[in-house]
Parts: C-alpha cells; sequence; structure tokens
C-alpha cells in the first residue's frame, strides 16, 4: 500500500533537502574549485558558474598536479593513513580489552571506576591537552609519531560501547570455554572480538576518522615537517606564499575523498555498532 503524500510528507522532504544542501554545497564548490585555473575561482564567485568545473577539461587535473610538484602531498597523504590505521588498530585493541574487563571480569571498584569513566564522556578533550602534552614532553616523546598515536587511543566512549556488546554476549558460552580449558586470552580472540564485528568496525572506522581529522593535537607535538599529518599540512600549504585558492582546494579535496570512500564503504558497520550500542544488539 502506497503512503499518500501529504503537507507532512512535503515539509520532511523539503526540511531534508535543505539539510544536504548546506552540507553538499560547500563540498561540491570545493570540489569545482580544484579542477579550475585560480582566476576563474575568482571571477565565477558572483554566479552558478562558482558551481561548475572549467569548461577548459585541461585544467581539471592541471591544479593537482601543481600543488604535488609545489608540496611534498604523498609524504603527508601517507603520514595520515599511517597515523590513521595505527591509531584504529591501538583503540580496538585497548578500548575492546578494557570493555570486556568491565563487562565480564569481576574486580573489587568496578562498579567505581565504570562511574568514573562515565563522568569522562562529558569532560571536553581541549581540558586535557596541556596536561597530556606535558606528560608527552617529560617522556622525551615530543616530535615523534607515537606521540600522536599514543596519547589518544583509550576511549571513554569506545570502552561503553564495547562493554555493552560484550555484556551481552550470553555467560554460558564463556562458561563452555573455560571447561574445555580455554584461558582468558583465548576466550577474548576467539570468541568475544568475533562475536562484536560491528563494534569492532565502528570503533576502527570512527577511529580512523578522528585520527585523520585531528589538527590540535599533531599540531602540538610535531615540529618536523616531514612528519606532519594532512591536516596540519594544509595549515601550512594555506600560508606559504603565493597561495593559490584553486590549489588549497584540491588539497582539501585530496583530504576529504579517503573518508567519503571509508564511509560509504563501512556505514553500514557503523550503524550497526552505535545502534546496537545501548542495548548490545549486534
Amino acid at each position: 500500500m502506497k503512503k499518500k503524500i501529504g503537507p507532512l510528507m512535503i515539509f520532511e522532504y523539503v526540511l531534508l533537502f535543505i539539510l544536504a544542501a548546506l552540507f553538499i554545497f560547500p563540498m561540491l564548490w570545493m570540489i569545482v574549485s580544484a579542477m579550475k585555473s585560480n582566476a576563474e575561482v575568482y571571477t565565477n564567485l558572483s554566479s552558478f558558474k562558482a558551481f561548475l568545473p572549467s569548461l577548459n577539461p585541461a585544467n581539471w587535473f592541471k591544479t593537482y598536479q601543481e600543488v604535488i610538484e609545489r608540496f611534498s602531498i604523498w609524504t603527508y597523504l601517507l603520514n595520515s593513513i599511517f597515523y590513521g590505521i595505527t591509531f584504529a588498530a591501538g583503540s580496538i585493541i585497548v578500548n575492546s580489552l578494557a570493555g570486556f574487563a568491565f563487562a565480564k571480569i569481576n574486580f573489587t571498584g568496578k562498579k567505581v571506576i565504570f562511574g568514573f569513566l562515565l563522568a569522562l564522556l562529558i569532560i571536553p578533550m581541549e581540558t586535557v591537552l596541556i596536561p597530556q602534552f606535558t606528560i608527552v614532553n617529560a617522556l622525551g616523546l615530543v616530535n615523534s609519531r607515537i606521540a600522536v598515536i599514543l596519547p589518544a587511543m583509550a576511549s571513554a566512549f569506545n570502552i561503553y560501547l564495547f562493554r555493552n556488546f560484550f555484556i551481552a554476549i550470553p555467560e554460558e558460552i564463556i562458561e563452555s570455554a573455560k571447561i574445555d580449558g580455554a584461558s582468558i586470552a583465548k576466550i577474548f580472540f576467539s570468541i568475544m572480538l568475533p562475536m562484536s564485528k560491528p563494534a569492532v568496525a565502528t570503533v576502527g572506522v570512527l577511529s580512523f576518522i578522528g585520527s585523520w581529522n585531528d589538527y590540535i593535537w599533531p599540531l602540538m607535538v610535531l615540529t618536523d615537517k616531514s612528519k606532519f599529518s594532512m591536516q596540519v599540512a594544509i595549515t601550512t600549504i594555506n600560508t606559504t606564499q603565493p597561495v593559490y585558492i584553486n590549489q588549497v582546494m584540491a588539497v582539501l579535496t585530496i583530504s576529504t575523498i579517503p573518508l567519503i570512500i571509508i564511509y560509504i564503504v563501512a556505514q553500514k558497520y557503523i550503524l550497526q555498532g552505535l545502534g546496537g550500542s545501548g542495548t548490545g544488539i549486534k
């Protein structure tokens, strides 16, 4: 039976279109601006041509060639990929182990510690940057790649997400594994993680995206340009004279495309993981 299109449904679609436009139009302008010469970008700002690429197809990829020749884009891109993959893998291991402990292991003060952990969710990350930097500096890790990756691996939200998935796994399965002689480590890696694939995928993807988009922390701990991530490098590119707006847009497009691809591929798992995070549904 087909739904009748009423005023409420029309209003919903109009609202959704407006919200989509708010996000899509700036991205569209960014992409097409990278496909024009610098002069064309400024010439077309006041007309609908601002959302159209150059009429000369030879200009579509020329900007990317120019910016790659001027800056070490591939180095920055590889750095971001390295930081993202390493951070995602580390986040999965650290947060899943903590979530497993809170879900299935009884120890003194578990409820109190978990309560403090949940309280951390309301504390802005910016408030701990200075103490975090002080610790990293005292350890002699400033200007190292590990300083970018290590400090933020543990996340209260990710631990909470893993805990909720693990707590929904029946105790009978774990008890059966123990009777068969399985150790805690084997139970964790052979039973718990495989049964929580949506949580693993969600934490992995969100951690990768968070690492890729991180700007303030890498800027604080890195001074060597060869170790810069894309987000930090964008600031350098945006302030290196002469500044060409089409080249800036090309770098922003290069930085954005991997995230779009990852989200499109993994959105099903993200929705499953976040949708089941409060109930343990897998």
